[in-house]
């Protein structure tokens, strides 16, 4: 990220925004992202599991979102990428061949290991977390939204319907189309099994990306270690419907 940008987008101690009950800012040293590695790991592990550390952790920016009591409620964590030339250093590119995207320009910001804390479903907590990632867009000028999309298990078949809706529907601009590049993947069929209520088996957070006009890649990745099927996911930013925009900005004050 550069200097201007990750100067510039948090106010006073590290605050990004401020609503009611809820603040969300930077993680300010290795405390704060220590607290939030431990919420990510109750949140994706479960009780008694482990803290999920990665090695993007120390290259990324972590955002906290806290009730006024300092209570950790939720967290996601961004890689900002001045241009696409370098896409292929984010986290995403482990998994996807984005040689295309390399040529989409930038600013991009990468999110990723976005999680609440289990039992916690105050929808203002992710208002107010989409309201952050809108003013961290507006003020270094993202153009695209990218990341890894993840459904609970490794069971392909019951995500089948949903697979077949994303590939139908969702699927990435040829322009953009993201390649195969990991060992295990599940390829979509689009429209395969597509049935009534489909919605229901997709993530929340892949959900709110494709209501802002977000696109995916043609193919799921199993990820055995997290014990997830995940997709590239990617918005572009010019292509969010205005009412979407105006309301995300409206929260971003």
């Amino acid at each position: 990220m550069s200097s201007r940008t990750q100067d510039d987008a948090s106010g006073e101690g590290g605050t990004l925004l401020s609503r009611g009950r809820f603040r969300a800012r930077l993680a300010r040293g290795e405390a704060d992202v220590g607290a939030a590695q431990a919420l990510r790991g109750l949140a994706f592990f479960g009780p008694g599991g482990p803290v999920d550390t990665d090695p993007f952790d120390p290259r990324c920016r972590h955002v906290l979102i806290e009730d006024e009591a300092g209570r950790l409620l939720a967290c996601f964590r961004y890689l900002w990428l001045e241009t696409s030339a370098g896409i292929g250093a984010s986290y995403s590119a482990q998994y996807y061949d984005l040689g295309r995207l390399e040529a989409f320009g930038g600013p991009l910001l990468e999110l990723g290991r976005f999680c609440t804390r289990p039992g916690q479903v105050d929808p203002d907590v992710l208002r107010l977390a989409w309201g952050a990632i809108a003013a961290l867009v507006d003020r270094g000028g993202a153009r695209l939204l990218f990341g890894c999309a993840s459904f609970t298990g490794t069971d392909a078949a019951r995500y089948e319907s949903a697979f077949g809706f994303l590939g139908a529907r969702h699927a990435a601009p040829e322009r953009w189309r993201i390649g195969v590049k990991a060992r295990e993947v599940i390829r979509f069929v689009p429209g395969a099994g597509e049935a009534r209520g489909v919605l229901k088996l997709i993530p929340p957070l892949l959900r709110t990306y494709l209501g802002m006009g977000g696109w995916v890649s043609d193919h799921a990745v199993v990820d055995r270690q997290m014990n997830t099927l995940h997709v590239f996911t990617g918005v572009e930013t010019a292509a969010i419907p205005p009412a979407r925009t105006r309301a995300l900005r409206a929260i971003a004050g």
